[in-house]
């Protein structure tokens, strides 16, 4: 059995304020300091299969304002106030990684706070495909029956099934559900029992389209794909690695949950770029 203290073992639970809102983070290690910003939906615990291929470095891993145990921004029409809420938990310059929706939160914050960015990797990042009234309908959709939610109530039970885990994560989140771990499992499904708000960060997405203010990121950047993203499909992954001038590294017979599915070689292309 897997209980949720155990998805970031090693890491201290922490606290941080940004104007009113209580945004909970994972904080620990030695090393160069590294911000680890999970995706929609998602929560801290997102990156339980990542974090032990990142020895080295100190982590910082917060949930998301509106997610797992944060607090909802008192109100926001963009994803600059989840980059900005990100702020307080920095006492300097880090690398940072972000995936899917936190790839969009991480470029806004490098794009916003250049002091604090030295480098960047966004993993299937969202932004590009999500900016559409499609896309828009979609997340309202998602807000309201909440998959995530009800999965998260049986959590133990689609980790030790793969009949669930093929229908929970099977059409759009990974290439081959089998070849998820049952840590991994419990990392994406139990931060949604705890959300408050992610719609309101769903809604802030399809607002935002990033791509006006990419010549405004200053720092190196690395796109990380999955091959068989059916979520943000890999031309996004192009566009990006076009319009920012940066190296795009496709993970084969992977999905959009790359960082579940494919941990290892998640963590040494990040490290390698960030060096």
């Amino acid at each position: 059995m897997t209980d949720a203290t155990d998805l970031l073992p090693g890491l201290e639970e922490r606290i941080f304020t940004h104007r009113g809102t209580r945004i909970r983070a994972f904080v620990g290690g030695e090393g160069p300091p590294l911000l680890l910003v999970h995706g929609f939906g998602g929560a801290a615990w997102n990156f339980t299969e990542l974090q032990p291929h990142l020895r080295g470095r100190r982590l910082i891993v917060p949930d998301l304002p509106g997610h797992g145990g944060s607090s909802p921004l008192p109100a926001t029409t963009s994803l600059r106030g989840f980059a900005d809420a990100l702020v307080p938990l920095l006492d300097g310059p880090v690398d940072v990684f972000g995936h899917s929706l936190g790839g969009v939160v991480a470029l806004r914050l490098a794009e916003r706070h250049p002091q604090l960015v030295r480098r960047l990797v966004i993993a299937a990042a969202a932004g590009i495909s999500s900016s559409t009234r499609r896309a828009e309908l979609t997340i309202a959709f998602l807000g309201l029956v909440q998959p995530g939610r009800i999965a998260g109530r049986r959590v133990h039970r689609v980790a030790g099934s793969r009949l669930l885990r093929r229908a929970v994560f099977g059409l759009f989140e990974v290439s081959n559900p089998d070849a998820l771990s049952e840590r991994a499992v419990h990392g994406f499904l139990r931060g949604p029992l705890l959300h408050t708000d992610a719609i309101g960060a769903g809604l802030a997405l399809a607002a935002d389209d990033p791509r006006r203010d990419l010549e405004r990121v200053r720092c190196p950047v690395l796109v990380l794909w999955g091959a068989r993203d059916r979520q943000v499909p890999l031309e996004d992954g192009f566009e990006y690695a076009r319009r920012l001038g940066a190296p795009l590294r496709v993970i084969a017979d992977c999905g959009h949950l790359l960082i579940g599915e494919r941990p290892e070689v998640c963590a040494r292309a990040a490290l390698e770029f960030f060096g």
